[in-house]
């Protein structure tokens, strides 16, 4: 059995390998699906008990699909390259955050 490299781990999503493309756009679909209001955050160097991240532009209040969400970090992606990045989702009846994961490391190979 091999043990992890030593890297720092950010949400529950961050011990399985990058997620693809099509992994984040399911996971989006998800949120979109269970009526959760999805939204980017970013952080340069965030810690391990920063719950609140800088917000990238308003949450994505009347999204429909997975590729309006994924557009949105692609642009950030560009912006703040050297950045991590995350996607959260909001219950707006809850009045909390549901569920958050990485969807770009900086200086990753694939995220």
């Amino acid at each position: 059995m091999k043990t992890l490299p030593k890297e720092k781990r950010y949400e529950t999503l961050s011990y399985l390998p990058p997620l693809t493309d099509q992994q984040i756009a399911k996971q989006i679909q998800y949120m979109i699906d269970q009526g959760y209001i999805p939204a980017v955050e970013f952080e340069k160097d965030p810690k391990p008990a920063d719950y609140h991240w800088t917000m990238w532009k308003l949450p994505l209040f009347s999204v429909s699909g997975p590729q309006e969400v994924l557009n949105e970090v692609r642009e950030c992606r560009t912006e703040y390259s050297d950045c991590y990045i995350r996607v959260i989702a909001f219950d707006n009846i809850k009045q909390c955050q549901t569920m958050s994961f990485i969807v770009h490391k900086p200086n990753a190979g694939r995220y």
